[in-house]
């Protein structure tokens, strides 16, 4: 598994949590994701690529730094 780290400055309330989380693990069931509202990060853990996940996250129209 590979750790990655995004900065997501779209990422504004606990919706936005939920939305990531569950984008992500309905492309990548195994994998770990924490999402940090304050910090505007998602942190996966995950064999997806770093450019499959920014995929994931912009695909429920959210921005990735």
């Amino acid at each position: 598994m590979t750790a990655i780290k995004l900065k997501v400055p779209s990422i504004v309330c606990k919706g936005c949590v939920d939305t990531i989380t569950k984008e992500i693990l309905t492309h990548e069931s195994g994998a770990k994701v924490d999402v940090d509202l304050e910090a505007k990060t998602v942190s996966i853990e995950s064999e997806a690529s770093e450019e499959s996940i920014k995929q994931m996250i912009t695909a429920v129209g959210h921005t990735v730094e």
